[in-house]
C-alpha cells in the first residue's frame, strides 16, 4: 500500500483483535520511530502486548482488544504537540501501509507505570492504539475544502491534493480546526504556504494541525512547496 492509499484507506479503530504483531512488523515500525524521534527531537515509544492501559473506567466501553500502543511524549516546548501529530501520523500510515489500524487516544486510557518512561522534563501528551481492527469504516462528514483554505480554481494541482488529504486527516471529535493557506509569495524559488489553526473549545487543535501538515505534505509534494 501506498502513502496516498493509506491516507484514503485509514481510519479510527477502537476495536482490536487478539493477534501479535509480527517480527518483521516490530522491526520496521521500531526503525521509524527512532527516525522520528531524532527528526522531530521526541521520546516516542512502542509498548507490546500491554493489556492494562485500556481497560477499567476511563475506556470501558470505548475500546477493546487494545495490547499495543505508541506513546506519544517529548521535551516540554510551545511547539511539542504538533510536532507530536506530525511524526505520529508518520507512524499512523506506516501502520496502515503494513496492514495494522490505528486510533489517536487523547484520554481514554490510563497510565502504565512500568510499561514506558517519561522524563521529569517530558510531557505525555498522547498514546495510539495500534493493531490489528475490527472495526469497519465509517464515513464521517468532512469540511469543504474552502472552508480549511484558499483553494480555488486558480491554485495549483498540488496544493488541492494537499487539502484533499488534510481534509482526510484525523481530529479530536472530528473538528478539522486547521486553515491551509497558499501565500502570494516564493522562498528559495518555491511557494509559500501557511498552515494555521483556528478557535476550538475542545482543544487539541496544535497536534491536529501537526496530523493535517502531514497528511497535506505527502499528497502535495515536498518539492512543491515550503512551509511558511
Amino acid at each position: 500500500m501506498l502513502i496516498d492509499e493509506a491516507i484514503k484507506a485509514r481510519h479510527s479503530v477502537r476495536n482490536y483483535k487478539h493477534l501479535p504483531l509480527t517480527e518483521e512488523m516490530i522491526e520496521v515500525l521500531q526503525q521509524n520511530i527512532d527516525e522520528c524521534n531524532k527528526q522531530g527531537n521526541l521520546h516516542i515509544q512502542l509498548v507490546l502486548n500491554e493489556r492494562k492501559a485500556f481497560t477499567g473506567i476511563m475506556s470501558y466501553g470505548v475500546f477493546s482488544g487494545v495490547e499495543n500502543y505508541f506513546v506519544m511524549a517529548g521535551k516540554k516546548s510551545a511547539d511539542l504537540d504538533e510536532r507530536i501529530g506530525y511524526y505520529g501520523e508518520r507512524l499512523v500510515l506506516l501502520a496502515q501501509t503494513l496492514g495494522l489500524n490505528t486510533c489517536w487516544v487523547g484520554l481514554s486510557y490510563r497510565k502504565v507505570s512500568n510499561a514506558f518512561k517519561i522524563e521529569k522534563d517530558e510531557k505525555l501528551a498522547c498514546v495510539i492504539a495500534l493493531g490489528y481492527g475490527e472495526d469497519k469504516y465509517r464515513k464521517h462528514k468532512i469540511k469543504s475544502r474552502e472552508e480549511v483554505s484558499n483553494a480555488s480554481e486558480l491554485t495549483p494541482e498540488w496544493f488541492n491534493k494537499g487539502i484533499e488529504a488534510a481534509l482526510l486527516a484525523p481530529t479530536a471529535v472530528n473538528q478539522q480546526k486547521f486553515f491551509f493557506e497558499l501565500l502570494n509569495e516564493k522562498k528559495e524559488g518555491k511557494a509559500v504556504v501557511k498552515a494555521s489553526t483556528t478557535f476550538s473549545m475542545i482543544g487539541y487543535t496544535k497536534m491536529d494541525l501537526g496530523i493535517a501538515k502531514y497528511h497535506f505534505e505527502a499528497a502535495a509534494g515536498k518539492d512543491n512547496f515550503v512551509w511558511a
